[in-house]
């Protein structure tokens, strides 16, 4: 594993197998505590060189969020 200043990591690499699978590195599953049945969104970025993996769990955290950060400005802002 590599660690950079951003606290970003890379954990190695993965090879695409014949069905479009691969297999996440054991310290990245330890680390994010990813485990077997866990949903992931995979996503890419507008330049659409790379994939990112993040649990749904996480997902829907930040979408909870969100929607309750629209709830207190609608609550500031009843015009709208």
């Amino acid at each position: 594993m590599f660690e950079q200043k951003s606290n970003s990591r890379l954990y190695g690499t993965v090879k695409v197998g014949d069905r479009g699978q691969v297999v996440i590195p054991v310290e990245a599953r330890k680390e994010l505590d990813i485990k077997p049945g866990d949903l992931l969104f995979v996503m890419s970025g507008r330049n659409r060189r790379g994939i990112a993996m993040v649990k749904a769990d996480a997902m829907k955290e930040l979408a909870e969020k969100i929607m309750q950060g629209l709830e207190v400005t609608d609550q500031e802002n009843p015009e709208k």
